[in-house]
């Protein structure tokens, strides 16, 4: 198929998925690379609108493998492209440009299934990071369902300090007797040792992660809870069976450098229709402004540091946050 046909179903993809757009959209040719032609014409397609619409290139190979592998399955795109060659002006029936959810096309293995990480509760609730041991205790003492420590030791000191150990072991006490569920970020052999309920790790960090560390994690019963930031790295982690995954960054945020732009909801919605049945997190730049626009997306447990941490009353918010996700249908208490 020439590229010009290929471009027309790009677009009509890319406008009935307009709301998926991150950044200014590109014109289909622009979003054509030369591999494309030689790609089925359904991935190609969906390749080309998926740059139209702002994913990087990692997310655009992923989706334009799950159209092609719908397409196989059901004949859904198929018949947009025997329309535009008999037709340049033909339109698209709406199931043949909806965006794929289902997990098959993604190569995504039923949940739960063996090996997995030991299991957290499908809704965590409201989950705040901290900064310290300190925080912990006091959100603890609130009734925060899920907290995070997120200790930065002291310019210069070794990963594995007594500083971080002291912060983690602290953090562990204070949360002995109460129905919260701590998560230490990044130190995962310090969070074993010390007795945390699972660990939180980027994506960075799974690259230095042996076969062995891995299966010392799982045989340990740790919770395992890994980043992502879009499609490719959102299966790079699945493949793991973690035991949460969170989805950010949701809005712009200023409390880390991000890899990738701001998800937007809609995309935040897409990314939970596919992982749906899992422990979901949305993470990065969420206030009570947005609390409603990130509850319809389905994920059981929304992220947060400044809107409790960086409050006027810390206690007020986070009071105030756990009452309106107690109100939502997928929520509930604290397990």
């Amino acid at each position: 198929m020439n590229i010009h046909h290929l471009s027309l179903a790009a677009a009509r993809i890319a406008a009935a998925n307009r709301l998926l757009q991150i950044g200014n959209p590109l014109e289909p040719l622009a979003a054509t690379q030369p591999g494309d032609v030689d790609l089925p014409p359904v991935e190609a397609s969906a390749r080309i609108a998926a740059r139209m619409l702002g994913f990087i290139e990692s997310d655009a190979a992923v989706i334009g493998r799950a159209w092609q592998a719908r397409a196989q399955r059901t004949g859904q795109g198929e018949g947009l492209h025997a329309r535009i060659d008999k037709d340049a002006d033909a339109g698209a029936g709406l199931e043949e440009l909806a965006w794929p959810d289902a997990s098959d096309d993604f190569g995504v293995p039923p949940w739960p299934r063996a090996g997995a990480f030991a299991a957290c509760p499908q809704v965590l609730g409201l989950y705040v990071v901290a900064p310290d041991a300190q925080w912990i205790a006091r959100l603890a003492q609130w009734g925060v369902p899920t907290v995070q420590l997120r200790y930065k030791p002291a310019a210069g000191a070794k990963p594995m300090s007594d500083e971080v150990r002291a912060q983690v072991r602290a953090a562990v006490r204070a949360v002995e007797g109460t129905a919260t569920r701590l998560f230490i970020n990044d130190h995962w052999r310090v969070a074993l040792e010390e007795g945390a309920y699972g660990v939180h790790l980027g994506q960075e960090d799974l690259s230095t992660l042996s076969g062995a560390d891995l299966d010392r994690m799982r045989q340990a019963q740790l919770r395992l809870g890994l980043s992502t930031h879009g499609y490719a790295e959102m299966l790079r982690a699945e493949a793991l069976g973690p035991s949460y995954l969170a989805m950010g960054a949701v809005y712009p945020t200023t409390l880390k450098a991000m890899p990738t732009a701001p998800q937007g909801p809609h995309r935040l919605a897409a990314y939970a229709r596919l992982m749906r049945g899992r422990p979901l997190v949305a993470i990065g730049g969420i206030d009570e402004t947005r609390l409603d626009e990130v509850a319809r997306s389905g994920v059981g447990s929304i992220a947060v540091v400044r809107a409790v941490i960086g409050a006027p009353d810390p206690e007020a918010a986070a009071t105030s946050w756990m009452k309106r996700m107690s109100a939502f249908p997928s929520a509930s208490r604290p397990a």
